[in-house]
């Protein structure tokens, strides 16, 4: 008898496992799904990286948008910096010549004509006949002018916005001519700020003395001098009763910003002339301790000359500016090389 002759067996692609008495048409049909398969899954890998691409260019539009505001930003401070901000008379949001009429100062400010007029307390003219140390000559009808009242009174002030805030107080002693005459407080908001405020001692006669406050209105809280409170949208100024005759006040106004903003009188030669001959002596006399002593105890009755010099390096933002282009510059090539994989 012959031996039969035994049929061919196939050995499939890696992966599959042996089978025998197989036919070459199964096998082939074997491989065409293999091929479909193969096909799909590489279909389904371009369209994973076409979605990351995707997704990683719209964390680049939003990284791009994030630094095209920052770079707004800082040319909106240099700007402001610049002086090409608000000028001042439009961050002033409130402003009053107590006791006067409305008046225009040498700043642009516009002081309203005094809302308390036949409502609370007395005005008085008196010393339009006295010429105002300190203050400009267009602007001494601020401090000639004023609004006193036996008993404590005030103003009220809307503020709708958040931010930090001034108030300026103008006073000048026209009537007294010695210390202890006229003394009193002045609360903002229930808040003692000006503790015994007695012009007098502070300026002498006929003199502009600015009583400056920064305050700040945020989520609802009145921050002052350390001090914090609800706020209800209205800022309330009084004038205290003391023991010594009645309270007053020249003009005041409220703007935004801060104490660099706020414009400064003139300089009293009187007063650091004065203080300067004090200075002097105490140092010829009682050495370097009585020196710091004597300069101290006259520390209250300086006068600033004028605002501040401007710090050249305030406004330079060249240290802001160079991790942003850095980070920049390192992600946009980062993200092409992960979009071309």
């Amino acid at each position: 008898m012959e031996t039969p002759t035994p049929k061919p067996q196939y050995l499939l692609p890696l992966g599959h496992y042996w089978r025998e008495n197989v036919s070459r048409k199964t096998l082939q049909k074997q491989q065409q799904q293999d091929n479909i398969c193969k096909y799909k899954v590489e279909a389904i890998g371009e369209r994973g990286r076409t979605r990351l691409c995707v997704a990683m260019q719209r964390v680049t539009a939003q990284l791009v948008a994030g630094l095209v505001a920052a770079v707004l930003s800082l040319l909106a401070e240099q700007c402001w910096a610049d002086g090409g901000g608000p000028s001042l008379a439009e961050r002033v949001i409130w402003a009053v010549n107590a006791g006067g009429e409305a008046h225009v100062d040498v700043h642009g400010i516009h002081f309203k004509k005094d809302p308390l007029e036949g409502k609370i307390g007395k005005a008085s003219d008196y010393g339009v006949r006295l010429p105002i140390l300190r203050s400009s000559p267009e602007d001494q009808i601020l401090y000639q002018t004023e609004r006193y009242n036996e008993d404590t009174f005030g103003y009220d002030i809307p503020i709708r916005e958040e931010g930090d805030y001034i108030l300026v107080m103008k006073y000048a002693e026209v009537y007294f001519a010695q210390s202890q005459q006229k003394v009193f407080d002045v609360r903002l908001n229930g808040h003692v700020v000006v503790k015994d405020l007695d012009i007098f001692d502070r300026v002498g006669h006929s003199t502009a003395h600015d009583e400056i406050v920064p305050f700040s209105i945020r989520r609802g809280k009145l921050s002052v001098q350390g001090e914090v409170s609800t706020f209800n949208g209205k800022l309330t100024v009084e004038f205290v009763k003391g023991y010594y005759d009645n309270p007053k006040i020249c003009a005041l106004y409220v703007m935004k910003g801060t104490l660099d903003d706020v414009p400064k009188l003139q300089p009293h030669p009187g007063l650091e002339k004065h203080d300067e001959e004090e200075e002097e002596e105490e140092d010829s006399e009682g050495g370097e301790e009585g020196g710091k002593k004597k300069v101290q105890t006259g520390s209250k009755y300086r006068v600033q000359s004028g605002p501040r010099t401007p710090n050249p390096y305030a406004a330079d933002n060249s240290s802001l500016m160079f991790p942003i282009l850095v980070a920049f510059g390192v992600f946009i090539p980062t993200l092409f090389c992960l979009c071309r994989l």
